[in-house]
This record gives C-alpha cells, structure tokens and sequence, in this order.
C-alpha cells in the first residue's frame, strides 16, 4: 500500500450513527467528509435522507451532499470521479478524506476503484442486482435511462434482467464508442475501514424512532414540495426510502398511518440488505455501537486506530 493515499472509512447499515460519528472522528483528525450516500446528493431532500444540518456538521467540510437537483439521475460512476477527486484534493490539503455512507455500491466503487468494465461482468451483474434489491427495479431503470436513453425506451421498467443486461454493455463500452477499459486490480487507497453494526432488535428499534422523528420535522410537506415542484414519482430520487411511501400517501393510495407502516418495514429489510452487502467485506473493522458507553468513546476508538494505521 505504500505511496497511496490514505483515506478512513465509516460505512454499515442505516440508523447505526454514521454521520454523526464520522463528524466526530474528523474533528479529531482534522477530517473532511465525503458523503457515500446515493440520496444525500439530492438537493431539497433533507429530512427523509436524515441529511445533517449544518449545526450537525460542526464546522467539518461535506463533499458530494446537495450536489443535484432531484429532477437530474445521477450514477455511481459520476459518484466515483467525484469521490475520488475530492480524496485526491483533501490529501492535497494535508488533510484526511472520511468517506461516510451507507450505499454499498458507491463505497466499493470508491475502495476497489471499480470501473464498470467488459463483457459479462458477474460481479457489476450482482452489484446492479443487490442494489435493485435495495431501491427496486424503478431505480435502475431511472440510471439506465440518464446513460442510454434509447435502451431504457426498450425496456419495460420491471424488467430486471435486461436493464441489468443493458447496464453491463453500457459501461463495458464506455458508452458504447470507446471500447472496453480493463478494471484496476489493485486497491484504490490505503484504506481503513470501520463498520458500525447493531444488534437487529436494537437497530429496528431506532429504525422505528427515527421514522417517527422525520415525520416530526416535516417529512409529509417535504415530499409534498417535491411533487408540487414537478418531480416525478418515477424519478430515481423519489424512489428513495420515506419518498415513495409519504408519495403514495399524498396521492390518496394510502393512509398516512399504511405509509408509515410501509415505510418503516421496507427500511427494515433495507438495513437487512445493507448487512448482507457488507458481511462479507473482510476490510471491514466492525465496531458495535452498543458496546460503548457514548459516541465519544466509540470517536476516540477509531481516531487512536487512525493514528496507529497511518502512523500520525
């Protein structure tokens, strides 16, 4: 790993404390944070992607938040160019990028500098596909559309298999014009990578609590300003977890009492997803959030493992 950049990474499943944690570590580092969340580039969706406010920022520069506005479909590989010439630019500032998120791919396409390349990808294949569990076929179909317009017209959105299909030439291609670009083989950086994990009864319990406290700040309106503001509910953006159930109450399909029992079990077999995309990632150092006393202990854990892995 010698003369790679350095770059710390706090991912897991929602609801664990990412942001909030990732905060903390980079006040102590002297950190800036790089969003690895597909929703959060989104500009006006605040409170259903529990987005941190500037109060809950502290100070520390975020990257790739607001980026978008939600009428626009934005991909991992946009995610990837930019993530990596923010590392690149904040360890040019001597300081340490914190990549902090929850979306698989987007992490992985960061870590393993991933470039979507040739032919039969098995693993892009089950990439796409795992994140098609978590988002649906809709949202895939919403990326094939802002890559390959006329491919995605062929496709009816449900069908799976081919938007997969689809995805795989597209970038295989570059495009369709450039040919195939062989895919890195060695890490990106050198990475430290921390996962925040909670016991299932424990993490379910705040998955409840903390879709209780959007629709206390305003979730409801928050979509209601979306779709009155003309974004589609086939749009990528509002496929997002607490969007496309509040929409399907604002357009009378469901009570706001089904909406939020929908919405929080389908965040429940997110997080449930988001563990079983993760378990396997043997980079990954898991830190259960119950086992400390306070966030701050969990902080000072990983800014000591910082220290000793990067030798600062």
């Amino acid at each position: 790993m010698t003369g790679k950049l350095p770059l710390l990474v706090i991912t897991g499943p929602t609801a664990t404390g990412k942001s909030a944690v990732a905060v903390g570590v980079a006040l102590r580092v002297d950190g800036e944070i790089i969003s690895a969340d597909s929703m959060m580039v989104y500009r006006g969706m605040d409170v259903g992607t529990a987005k941190p406010t500037l109060a809950e920022r502290k100070g520390v520069p975020h990257h790739l938040i607001d980026v978008v506005d939600p009428r626009e479909n934005y991909s991992v590989a946009t995610f990837q160019a930019a993530a990596r010439e923010h590392v690149r630019e904040i360890n040019a500032r001597g300081r340490l990028p914190i990549l902090a998120g929850g979306t698989g791919l987007y992490v992985r396409a960061v870590l393993e500098a991933y470039r979507f390349t040739g032919g039969v990808d098995r693993e892009l294949r089950r990439r796409l596909a795992e994140e098609a569990g978590c988002y649906g076929p809709g949202h895939l179909h919403a990326h094939l559309r802002s890559v390959d317009p006329a491919a995605a017209q062929r496709l009816h959105a449900n069908d799976l298999k081919r938007i997969i299909r689809a995805l795989e030439v597209y970038y295989g291609t570059g495009g369709g014009t450039s040919g195939a670009v062989p895919a890195d083989t060695e890490p990106a950086y050198n990475a430290l990578v921390f996962g925040l994990q909670l016991e299932r009864q424990e993490l379910y319990r705040r998955i409840e609590a903390r879709v209780d406290s959007m629709l206390g700040a305003g979730l409801v309106d928050e979509v209601e300003r979306l779709l009155k503001g003309g974004l589609q509910r086939n749009a990528t953006a509002m496929q997002a977890l607490g969007y496309k159930e509040i929409a399907a109450y604002v357009n009378g399909e469901l009570s706001l009492e089904e909406a939020v029992r929908v919405l929080k079990r389908n965040t429940r077999r997110f997080a449930k997803r988001q563990y079983t995309w993760f378990r396997h990632d043997g980079r990954i150092r898991w830190l259960d959030v119950a086992g400390y006393r306070c966030q701050e202990e969990l902080v000072e854990e990983i800014v000591e493992s910082v220290k000793e892995y990067f030798g600062w």
